[in-house]
């Protein structure tokens, strides 16, 4: 399966050390919404993604990707100290300039 750079950058980095790598693959003004809350910016997204890594200490493997409305959907196996993990989880990625505008995680 093909993913888009910025969208392999996010399911193949690794926390903490790619944190950097991370917070690049997102434009300035990117937003994304996961449980409830909405951060947006690099730093603030990549605040939110250790958070996550250090809480859950999940991997989410992709199983496919299909494009809808412009948005690349993907569909991720998402394993972690959670219940009901392992989890199929959707992640609806907005894309500009090589970077991701938006993520929706649901």
């Amino acid at each position: 399966m093909h993913l888009p750079a910025p969208i392999h950058t996010y399911f193949t980095a690794t926390a903490p050390q790619d944190g950097e790598a991370f917070a690049a693959a997102f434009a300035a003004d990117a937003i994304v919404h996961d449980e409830g809350q909405d951060h947006r910016g690099p730093e603030a997204i990549r605040n939110w993604w250790l958070a996550a890594k250090a809480k859950y200490r999940h991997s989410a493997e992709p199983l496919d990707v299909t494009e809808v409305a412009g948005k690349s959907v993907v569909r991720a196996r998402v394993t972690g100290d959670f219940p009901g993990s392992p989890a199929i989880l959707t992640f609806t990625f907005g894309q500009a300039d090589d970077r991701i505008t938006d993520l929706e995680i649901g």
